[in-house]
């Protein structure tokens, strides 16, 4: 027990409040789960794919899962006589049997989706012919993955919705005891905190959000203006449970009946039957020794027999539910406050809560400034105002024009604006201290803050745009402080439904799912599923192109106001972009981002290149000094940069835009062995992953493929071979530009690779790790994410070519999301682009990489969907089709 512990233990028992325990919360928030399904634009109109026979087993993480929703409170029924017969408890609702909501069963078919009302008539349809030339044989690069061969080709069947709609309207949340029904569980969107929807509740006004406080307190009464009057509710006997907790704990109670004591189980049946004592009765009564009858629990608790609990630390459900609602529903307001002021006592109960956040050795290491001082305020906004211009102008147009609409102007619009500090050098002794607690326990403090506000009705606005330290020197704060957060806090005109920055397209968040591991880093498994790896977790989430959505822009390109077939292989880069999106038209790919992978590689000491293998660091260095090819072409296109260090054999320093994913310093030689250990080419795929993740919550909407490693041709080739059986003179290109002699050696290493590493054609990984780079088998990992993330990648020249041949083989499927920037001027890439059947939107005679290829070509992908958007049909523009 720390220091916080005793005190707040004995401060309890002086107040006789209640110890706050840990136990289990059902129902108390939403569930999170599956990947980012509700990107903008694209993400509403996507359906789930009905998977094919041969699909393996459904991924748990791709379930939905629903929040349990909070009824209202039931009046408590008049005490009974006491020779009154019991009534008969109201029996359990069974839970359901069948799938939760947005749950496939694996081979089990769905019935197909109406025509929607827009697509053409009958005598106009086609059957769709499919994007990549038919296989008529298994390619040995087509590996099963668990459960038997997948079908390469797109599906042809409609796809299913997710999960159900949420209703768009509520019912009377008061209606007659009689008539009120059992509380159905809610569909929701397996993606991000702020964007599932809320347990029900009752219907509200527009403003739903507006100075609603998330828990009734006690005491002191709210005084704050427009306080909102809610009929009030009956009070006792709490809400009953959802079904599928109650059902959970009668199993568990069953189970433990046999093994309880005699004793125990007949104060059980007495605590079960409620009396009419007050709470201060039964508040006595608890404390009394254990051989007394133990006190009717109180309402909305389980009871002491109850296992779930176990104990009687949890809070009820209707406290519970205030909690979880109050960590759901803050928002970062930075617009839309009330010029009213806040009352000192609510401001006082926020800061207190806020000063009552954990500490490392209970140091409380913060201090709160409350600023009403216009002056100061405005000198702050001034600050926060060129910050955030400063950092737009230096963002690619998409960007910066998100990020110049962010507001600031609510320093001097709320009421008043607080400021958290902290002392670092505050308990300098405290047990458990370590470099940074102090602005750890200062960050709790803030959270505290938030959430307390919230409660209270009030928004808060963290201006994270102004530099702390000229903060600090405008407040004159003495110099031992720091500033941990600059907030503006008031009344507001509604909360936001989500965060601003989701609501504006910035970035959407990382669903939890994404978050939890089991034991070791990487085994993810929410509590009470079976911990699966992020590869098996992507590939399980990776399907075919949405077969409605692909007859509707096929039908929409053949009704635009043009010739049939006149815009080429862009007509069908649109139909491609509709199906992986699940919509006709489809969001404009943008922004978009390019991931360049950097690593060395052991086949260099084979004198495969005349570059020194230091290259490598230094162009690494050039990319984050925006002082290479792709940076240019990047700005050009309105295009962010990321370099991830996933294998250089140097140290790099850290800056601004690298991400440090080191697996190794390098590959080894594989002419003498594999290049990799399996786990090392793991963990590049699933460091790719994990990039394509990040970038695509971050609000990219399309992934681009890039690459720097001197040598990394040689491992390419070596890949291109083995995955399409093209014999290594063939697949083997001059790389940076080699002279003859050179080039006869890189070829000739390519054999020794191939000879020394059999090629398993039922294991694409193991291919992987014994042929290809650290950036190799990152890229595969970055194609597979962004797949899996239903966000088109714009694939470079032969090192991204050889990456996608072993995301192909091993998910097939990853295919319908990839697009092919550019044809090189390696031979292997062309020889891979056959194989994997994608046509190139460029051939320049491009051999550079980095990305430079796939950065040219962006402008096509994003105006093929333009045109499927914007262009008139013959219909609409009233234009005459030819005869």
């Amino acid at each position: 027990m720390t220091n916080d512990d005793r005190e707040d233990t004995y401060r309890g028992e002086q107040e006789g409040s209640r110890w706050r325990g840990s136990g289990p919360a059902p129902g108390a928030g939403p569930l999170l789960g599956g990947l980012l399904d509700g990107l903008p634009e694209s993400g509403k109109g996507t359906q789930a794919r009905e998977p094919s026979p041969a699909a393996p087993p459904h991924n748990p993480f791709r379930r939905s899962f629903p929040e349990p929703e909070m009824p209202p409170a039931q009046p408590e029924p008049h005490p009974a006589p006491e020779n009154a017969a019991d009534p008969a408890p109201a029996p359990t609702p069974p839970p359901a049997s069948g799938p939760a909501a947005g749950y496939q069963v694996p081979g089990r078919s769905e019935p197909d989706q109406p025509e929607p009302e827009h697509s053409r008539p009958a005598s106009h349809t086609r059957t769709p012919a499919p994007l990549a030339p038919p296989m008529s044989e298994p390619r040995f690069n087509v590996i099963p993955f668990r459960s038997g061969t997948r079908n390469p080709g797109p599906a042809q069947t409609p796809q299913v919705p997710l999960a159900p709609q949420a209703p768009q309207e509520q019912r009377d949340p008061h209606p007659p005891e009689a008539e009120r029904p059992q509380p159905p569980e809610p569909a929701m969107n397996p993606g991000h905190a702020d964007e599932n929807p809320a347990a029900a509740e009752p219907k509200q006004s527009d403003t739903v959000h507006a100075h609603e406080a998330a828990a009734p307190l006690e005491a002191p009464q709210h005084t704050g203006p427009h306080q909102r009057t809610e009929p009030e509710e009956p009070q006792g006997k709490a809400p009953a449970l959802v079904p599928a907790i109650q059902a959970a704990r009668q199993a568990l109670n069953e189970q433990t009946q046999d093994a309880r004591p005699k004793g125990a189980e007949a104060q059980s049946a007495k605590a079960q039957n409620p009396d009419s004592r007050d709470s201060e009765t039964r508040g006595a009564e608890a404390k009394q020794t254990a051989q007394d009858t133990p006190a009717a629990p109180a309402a909305g608790r389980p009871g002491a027999d109850d296992v779930w609990n176990g104990t009687d630390h949890a809070f009820d459900d209707a406290e519970r539910a205030a909690v979880y609602r109050a960590i759901r529903e803050r928002r970062d307001v930075r617009a839309g406050f009330r010029p009213e002021p806040v009352p000192a006592d609510v401001l006082t109960r926020v800061l207190e809560a806020a000063h009552q956040a954990p500490s490392v050795g209970h140091t409380q290491p913060w201090d709160f400034l409350v600023i009403d001082d216009p002056e100061l305020r405005s000198r702050v906004r001034d600050l926060a105002q060129n910050e955030r211009d400063t950092q737009a102008h230096s963002r690619p147009a998409t960007r910066a024009h998100a990020f110049s609409g962010l507001k600031v102007e609510a320093v001097l619009e709320s009421p008043l604006n607080v400021v958290v500090t902290v002392d670092p050098s505050r308990g300098p002794h405290s047990p458990g201290r370590h470099s940074k607690p102090a602005s750890y326990s200062a960050a709790l403090a803030v959270e505290n803050l938030w959430l307390a506000a919230r409660a209270e009705g009030l928004g808060v606005g963290w201006v994270a745009f102004a530099d702390e330290r000229e903060v600090a020197r405008i407040l004159d704060l003495p110099s031992h402080l720091e500033v941990v957060a600059y907030l503006c806090v008031g009344y507001v005109e509604e909360f936001p439904t989500e965060p601003e920055l989701s609501l504006g397209g910035w970035a959407k968040g990382r669903p939890l799912s994404w978050a939890v591991h089991r034991d070791r880093y990487g085994r993810r498994g929410l509590p009470g599923q079976e911990p699966t790896t992020l590869l098996e977790e992507t590939i399980t989430a990776i399907g075919a192109l949405n077969a409605r959505a692909v007859e509707e822009a096929r039908d929409r390109q053949d009704r635009m106001t043009k010739p049939q077939g006149s815009l080429g292989i862009l007509e069908e880069v649109s139909v491609q972009l509709a199906g992986l999106a699940g919509e006709c038209p489809p969001p404009v790919p943008e922004p978009a981002a390019v991931a360049v992978f950097a690593g060395d590689h052991g086949v260099y000491a084979q004198g495969v290149t005349a570059w020194p293998q230091e290259v490598t660091a230094q162009m690494v260095q050039n990319f984050l000094d925006g002082g290479a090819v792709v940076n240019a072409f990047a700005e050009q296109v309105g295009a962010e940069v990321t370099v991830i260090d996933v294998g250089v054999v140097g140290d790099l320093p850290k800056g601004s835009g690298l991400l440090p994913r080191k697996v190794a310093r390098g590959t080894a030689d594989f002419t003498q062995g594999p290049a990799m250990t399996r786990d090392q080419a793991l963990q590049a795929l699933e460091g790719g992953i994990e990039i394509a993740r990040d970038l695509v919550s971050a609000g990219n909407r399309c992934l681009i493929t890039g690459d720097m490693g001197i040598g990394n041709t040689t491992p390419a080739a070596a890949l291109v071979c083995a995955f399409t059986g093209a014999d290594p003179s063939v697949a083997t290109g001059r790389g940076t530009g080699i002279d003859d002699a050179t080039y006869e050696r890189k070829v000739e290493v390519v054999r020794q690779a191939l000879k020394a590493n059999p090629v398993d054609p039922e294991d694409p990984i193991g291919t992987l790790a014994a042929l290809g780079g650290l950036e190799h088998a990152a890229l595969a990992g970055f194609i597979l994410g962004g797949a899996a993330l239903r966000v088109p990648v714009l694939l470079d020249g032969v090192i991204a070519g050889s990456a996608a041949l072993a995301a192909a083989a091993i998910s097939p499927e990853s295919l319908s999301a990839c697009f092919a920037g550019h044809r090189s001027a390696e031979p292997g890439h062309a020889v891979a682009l056959e194989h994997l059947g994608l046509t190139p939107l460029v051939d320049l005679e491009m051999r550079l990489g980095e990305g430079s290829g796939a950065l040219l070509a962006l402008p096509l992908l994003q105006g093929s969907a333009r045109a499927l958007r914007n262009v008139a049909t013959f219909d609409t523009a009233g234009v005459s089709t030819a005869q």
